[in-house]
């Protein structure tokens, strides 16, 4: 599918909604955009949420991880 764009004075670019519903993109999404031999490439971004641990939630890790360890040594046959 081939769209002709318009660049505004401000530099924002308008994907027309028979090409972004092609695409599968929706508000918000994101973009990189990456110039190439052939031109400019647009290709959507991988974006992941990111999660900040709060002190207590790292508590809690640490007692998760420090039972599974006390778990897997229990576990441990010797090896002769």
């Amino acid at each position: 599918m081939k769209a002709t764009l318009t660049v505004t004075s401000r530099g924002v670019v308008t994907l027309p909604a028979k090409l972004r519903e092609a695409l599968g993109l929706k508000a918000d999404d994101q973009l990189i955009a990456e110039t190439t031999p052939e031109g400019l490439l647009l290709r959507p971004a991988v974006t992941l949420p990111v999660e900040i641990y709060s002190e207590q939630r790292i508590r809690e890790f640490d007692a998760a991880e420090a039972d599974l360890d006390k778990l897997l040594r229990r576990k441990k046959k010797p090896v002769r």
